[in-house]
């Protein structure tokens, strides 16, 4: 036999026992027990009634009577509270310098004139159209221009990785 033959008949097989069933079912198949969650305590919900609500609203403190006060709630740990991650105070954006902030202004100031001029239909001269073309068009190309895609200007002589 080839191994184109022995090939063709495998392929035979696997057509032949497509729509056959399965000889095991699925439910009889029997579950790991690595795959079984550890059994939790259940948790009890406590509803606080109207009465107690009510007792807070007009104590205004906490202070009701019967009822928990302000401290008592400050140190009980909230179950929710668990595991929540708080991320920290997130860096001072960067200072830019005042070309930067032209390049930006006529980037969004020369479309955003033109939006209101047609919003508000202000006939505009020809110059003040060219102007406002021309501020998004500079903005444009000074911010692409002061990109800095380039290799940094300490890598010395060779290209390679920088880590």
């Amino acid at each position: 036999m080839t191994p184109q033959s022995d090939e063709d008949e495998v392929w035979r097989q696997i057509v032949a026992s497509f729509n056959d069933t399965a000889e095991r079912d699925s439910a009889d198949q029997p579950w790991p027990d690595s795959e079984n969650l550890p059994a939790e305590p259940s948790r009890r919900v406590v509803k606080r009634s109207d009465e107690e609500l009510l007792a807070e609203d007009e104590y205004g403190d906490g202070d009701a009577p019967g009822g928990d006060n302000q401290e008592d709630r400050e140190n009980r740990e909230d179950p929710d509270d668990e595991g929540h991650y708080v991320p920290p105070p997130p860096p001072p954006l960067p200072k830019t310098d005042a070309t930067t902030k032209i390049a930006w202004l006529g980037l969004f100031g020369g479309p955003a004139y033109l939006l209101l001029s047609a919003a508000f239909g202000w006939s505009l001269p020809g110059w003040v159209l060219f102007t406002a073309v021309a501020a998004f068009i500079g903005g444009f190309v000074a911010l692409v221009v002061r990109m800095g895609d380039g290799p940094p200007s300490d890598s010395g002589w060779d290209d390679g990785a920088v880590v």
